[in-house]
């Protein structure tokens, strides 16, 4: 048994709340350029320049990579063999974030109640998922997620006569009726199977999958592919002024179902896709 405090979780959920809404993994910064270098449209290439540019004063530590500095999303993966002590593993974790956003003078977006609307100040609390796996570490990964690319996101309860192109229909048709809202060029998660909440599950958690890894299925791997040429070719380009540009990854994740159902949820993310992970 391994013991780790959660004061350790804390002080890395703040780190983590600064540094994923201002500096970008190379694996999305990389896909970003190749995109750029294939780019048709002259005002798609200007677009992805200025999201370069953006990107590089961010990195400057002062001015986040966006206004919106999101719902802080908190994914952890705790071993079983630890022993979490010194406090609540969900106050730190608020704790944690609230620290965050006040210390980096990020945009505080939570409100208490989803109708009365009243902002509670410090972007708590965040949205957590626990999840226990072998071992005596914990994985940490924080995803702020703006709600300009959240708002677009949608699930379906496809019957299961649907099929392969009943799921690609409803994924690109997503991606079509977003437009320029989530900011494109996207990212898209997707999430196959499972009951109505896994689904939603699994999508938000393909966004967190690198770009630069193929899916361990090849089967799965030629769908992420074709769907990102049919999002490509619908047109909408980078920031909606047109080019091939409108998304830079589909990403999947699938679960067993019931016969009766085939669940497809679909998560947009904005061209920036923020978040970190690290492991105590």
């Amino acid at each position: 048994m391994r013991e780790i405090s959660v004061k350790a979780i804390e002080d890395s959920i703040a780190k983590m709340c600064i540094d994923a809404n201002h500096y970008l993994d190379e694996d999305l910064k990389n896909c970003m350029a190749q995109h750029l270098a294939e780019e048709p449209s002259l005002v798609g290439r200007q677009m992805l320049e200025s999201i370069q540019e953006n990107i590089a004063i961010a990195e400057e530590g002062i001015f986040p990579l966006c206004q919106d500095t999101g719902m802080a999303c908190v994914f952890l993966e705790i071993g079983q063999d630890v022993h979490l002590i010194d406090g609540n593993l969900e106050d730190a974790i608020n704790e944690g974030v609230r620290r965050g956003y006040g210390d980096g003078y990020l945009r505080k977006s939570i409100v208490r109640d989803p109708l009365d609307r009243v902002n509670t100040g410090d972007n708590t609390p965040a949205y957590i998922h626990y999840e226990i796996v072998p071992g005596d570490k914990v994985t940490i990964t924080v995803a702020p997620k703006g709600f300009g690319s959240e708002n677009m996101s949608k699930i379906k309860m496809l019957p299961p006569a649907a099929g392969e192109n009943g799921v690609k229909d409803f994924v690109v048709e997503v991606a079509e009726m977003a437009g320029a809202n989530p900011c494109p060029p996207i990212v898209v998660g997707v999430g196959i199977g499972g009951t109505f909440d896994k689904a939603a599950l699994m999508a938000k958690k393909a966004l967190l999958k690198p770009l630069d890894k193929p899916n361990e299925s090849p089967y799965y791997d030629a769908m992420e592919k074709e769907l990102l040429d049919r999002i490509n070719a619908l047109g909408i380009g980078p920031q909606g002024f047109g080019g091939k540009t409108t998304a830079l990854a589909v990403n999947i994740i699938t679960a067993p179902t019931h016969i009766a159902g085939l669940p497809v949820a679909v998560n947009v993310n904005c061209h920036v896709s923020r978040h970190k992970t690290v492991v105590l």
